[in-house]
């Protein structure tokens, strides 16, 4: 991948990752670490335990899946830093760039994501 287009998808991600940032911070009242999100879950005593439990695995399952983004914001910064963004990790070939456009992030061609997602399921 050329320099320029590296570049226009290197802003993307960093906007999209700020974004997500300011999204993380909004939902919490301000930046607040995982353990003092989890303590404000478990501080509501007038909550009955079953909605106290709901609660606190949909905010966990939230964190869980901005975090997750958040790392594959950062390691596709990384490759493009390294320059082989836009290479699959999986077989090192192009990854089309309707793929990145929808997916900037994405690691792997649709056929190695396919494998992989056979092999690591959720």
């Amino acid at each position: 991948m050329d320099a320029i287009t590296a570049q226009t998808y290197k802003h993307r991600l960093v906007v999209e990752r700020d974004a997500l940032l300011a999204q993380i911070d909004a939902q919490h009242g301000g930046p607040v670490s995982r353990a003092e999100a989890a303590s404000d879950a478990l501080d509501k005593s007038e909550d009955d335990n079953a909605q106290i439990q709901t609660g606190r695995d949909i905010a966990f399952a939230i964190n869980e899946h901005e975090t997750a983004e958040l790392l594959a914001i950062d390691a596709s910064l990384l490759r493009i830093k390294e320059g082989v963004y836009g290479l699959c990790v999986g077989c090192g070939s192009h990854i089309p760039v309707a793929r990145l456009d929808a997916a900037p992030h994405t690691l792997r061609c649709v056929a190695c994501q396919v494998r992989f997602e056979k092999t690591h399921p959720v």
